[in-house]
C-alpha cells in the first residue's frame, strides 16, 4: 500500500493506492468515525485484480480541514478532482457510511464517470434517513445524527473520545470486539487530531443541505448497476430498499453475522461479493495472481 498525496483546488487530499497502475481502477469511501484504514482487511484482495484507491475525506485522516464543504456532492467533488489529477476518467466505487453518502452524490452529479456503485450500511439524507433519527417507543433510532449536528457536540466530546468513539465500535457491531483495540486506537488518535472532530462533526451538520441535493438528483434514477449491502445486525435490506428510491438496477444483499462495521466484521465474504458483483456486472477485472 502507497501512502500518496494531492492538492486540489480546496483541500489536500491523503490517499492509500495499491495494486496495478494500468488496472481497472476502485475507488474506496469510509465513513464515520473512520479514515482510509477501515479498508485495510480488503485492499490486498481487491489489489490482485485493480488499481484501488482509498482516500482519507475531506476533513479526516491525513487529509487537510478546510472550513465548510461538508455536503455530500463537496465530498463528491473531491473524488472527481482526485480522478482527474490521476488520469482517471472511470472507475469503480466502493462506499461506506458517510463515504456512501458522498458515493451516491458522486454516481448521481457525475454520471460518466462511476461505472458501478457498492453501498454499504447506509441510508439518504432527503429520503429515509430523517425518519430514523427520532424518538419512539421502540427506541431512539438514530439518535447521534442530531447530537453531532449540534453546536455543543464537539465541546461535550472533546477529551472522551475513547470513551465516545469506542462505544459506536462496540455497539453498532455485530460482536462487541470485532474492530481490534489496535484499530480502535488508531481512529481515536485520527479523530483528536486538531479540527478533525469539527470536520467528522460538520458532515453531520450538513446533512440537511445534502437530503436537499439528493432529492434533486433522485427523480433522475442511476441506470448504472448497484450493490447495496446491509450488516445482518444493522439496517440489513433496507439499504436494497433505499437505493431503489434512486436507481434502477439494484441488487441487494445482507452481509452475515455483521453489524455496521462490514468491511472489518466480514472482510472476506465481502471482497467475494464485490469481486462476483463487479465480474457479472461490468467488464472481467485484471488478474495479476
Amino acid at each position: 500500500m502507497r501512502s500518496r498525496r494531492a492538492q486540489l483546488s480546496a483541500v489536500r487530499l491523503h490517499y492509500v493506492e495499491a495494486g496495478a497502475p494500468d488496472a481497472p481502477v476502485v475507488f474506496l469511501m469510509h465513513g464515520w468515525p473512520q479514515t482510509w484504514r477501515e479498508w485495510r482487511p480488503i485492499i490486498p484482495a481487491l489489489a490482485q485484480h485493480y488499481r484501488v484507491i482509498a482516500p482519507d475525506l475531506r476533513g479526516l485522516g491525513d487529509s487537510s480541514r478546510p472550513a465548510t464543504g461538508y455536503d455530500v456532492r463537496s465530498v463528491a467533488s473531491d473524488i472527481v478532482e482526485l480522478a482527474d489529477q490521476l488520469g482517471i476518467d472511470r472507475f469503480k466505487l466502493v462506499a461506506h457510511d458517510l463515504g456512501a453518502l458522498a458515493g451516491y452524490a458522486l454516481a448521481a452529479n457525475w454520471r460518466a464517470r462511476v461505472e458501478q456503485l457498492v453501498i454499504l450500511d447506509v441510508v439518504l439524507p432527503g429520503y429515509s434517513l430523517e425518519s430514523l433519527v427520532k424518538l419512539g417507543p421502540t427506541g431512539w433510532g438514530i439518535w447521534h445524527f442530531g447530537f453531532h449536528a449540534s453546536p455543543v457536540a464537539e465541546f461535550l466530546i472533546a477529551g472522551r473520545e475513547r470513551e465516545y468513539m469506542s462505544w459506536f465500535f462496540r455497539n453498532m457491531a455485530y460482536a462487541p470486539d470485532a474492530i481490534s483495540p489496535e484499530d480502535v486506537e488508531a481512529y481515536i488518535r485520527a479523530y483528536r487530531e486538531p479540527g478533525a472532530m469539527r470536520a467528522g462533526l460538520a458532515y453531520y451538520s450538513a446533512f440537511y443541505e445534502s437530503g436537499l441535493q439528493n432529492r434533486a438528483t433522485g427523480a433522475d434514477k442511476l441506470t448504472i448497476p448497484v450493490l447495496a449491502i446491509g450488516g445482518s445486525a444493522s439496517v440489513g435490506l433496507m439499504v436494497a430498499d433505499e437505493m431503489r428510491l434512486v436507481a434502477n438496477d439494484v441488487t441487494g444483499d445482507i452481509a452475515p453475522d455483521s453489524g455496521h462495521w462490514i468491511p472489518e466484521e466480514q472482510p472476506a465474504w465481502l471482497v467475494d461479493r464485490v469481486l462476483r458483483f463487479f465480474k457479472e456486472r461490468g467488464e472481467p477485472p485484471r488478474c495479476d495472481s
